[in-house]
């Protein structure tokens, strides 16, 4: 029987502070109110709340010899993601990321340590045909797996496995990613709209999806408080919003919305049932603090959406 998830990705731990007095300004200090330490980085807020939805998850990534690596693997362990390929290499410090909480907007400082390191090396490409599904996010933190990107996805896609991916944003705001080479071995592309809209260099939707026309397969794009909208061959597919009166803050639900679509998908689910749980979930995210707050197990999901969303699933 094959095993389900494979993530690759990057590891971090976040460190948030919320209600924030004003903005830095170089030279001067201001203050937080409320700080949250918790598990961090897109592909492990993926991992850990897909793992929480009942889907059998496995983790590919690098950390550091250091008390932020072993919090990362037992937090992932906590969330019952198999940590087995997860290298601890003593030559690099854990990513770490700071982020200043403002409400529904943030602004984000990563160390990203152990996480530039990793390449295909690491990764058992001979072992993916025991895995139904390949996910990445956060191309643009990885540099050890940039140059090899599409090979990745090319080899997941001949061993059979179905894929996804989020870039995420790029902080150098290059947007050098291989779209035209990668998107055709990727079954789900799953930016979000600010996210396509800087890598096509377009100003609406329908210019980016014309732009990546002809490579791409299925493209999800997530719109936050606009609900989603997908892009296939031609074809629109949206997807209604869930809103509430309970946000504490929005870390980590573009990382929550993929794992609900993705565990939708797996189960069987069509793309619109897919891209509805997936914006349950990320909406679900922004009622706790942290990426993996809102989560535990499928029990404790089921019964937060009866009560805050009035949803049976």
């Amino acid at each position: 029987m094959k095993k389900g998830v494979l993530v690759i990705g990057e590891l971090n731990v976040d460190i948030l502070l919320n209600k924030v007095r004003g903005l830095p300004v170089i030279g001067q200090e201001i203050l937080a109110d409320e700080m949250t330490f918790t598990l961090g980085s897109s592909s492990a807020i993926f991992a850990a709340n897909l793992a929480s939805l009942g889907i059998d998850t496995s983790f590919c990534g690098m950390v550091g010899d250091d008390i932020f690596g072993k919090y990362i693997l037992a937090e992932l362990n906590k969330k019952k993601v198999d940590t087995e390929l997860i290298i601890t290499e003593s030559k690099y410090q854990t990513g770490v990321t700071i982020i200043l909480n403002y409400e529904q907007d943030r602004a984000n400082v990563t160390h990203c340590g152990a996480m530039d390191h990793l390449d295909l090396t690491n990764i058992p490409v001979d072992k993916f045909s025991q895995y139904s599904h390949l996910h990445l996010s956060s191309f643009f933190l990885q540099k050890g797996l940039q140059k090899d990107i599409v090979q990745l996805f090319k080899i997941a896609h001949e061993k059979g496995l179905s894929t996804s991916l989020d870039i995420q944003w790029d902080p150098a705001n290059e947007w050098a990613f291989p779209y035209k080479q990668c998107l055709p071995y990727v079954d789900f592309f799953l930016p979000n709209e600010a996210e396509l809209l800087a890598l096509t260099d377009t100003d609406q939707l329908s210019d980016a999806f014309d732009v990546l026309d002809g490579f791409s397969n299925t493209i999800v794009v997530k719109r936050g408080v606009n609900g989603a909208l997908a892009y296939s061959k031609g074809t629109y597919t949206e997807a209604d919003p869930y809103l509430h009166s309970q946000f504490v803050d929005a870390i980590g639900a573009g990382d929550s919305f993929n794992a609900g679509f993705i565990s939708s998908y797996l189960k069987g689910k069509s793309l619109p049932e897919s891209m509805l749980f997936g914006n349950l979930t990320g909406a679900m995210n922004t009622t706790a603090p942290g990426g993996t707050g809102a989560f535990s197990d499928l029990s404790s999901f089921v019964t937060k959406a009866r009560t805050i969303f009035n949803i049976e699933i």
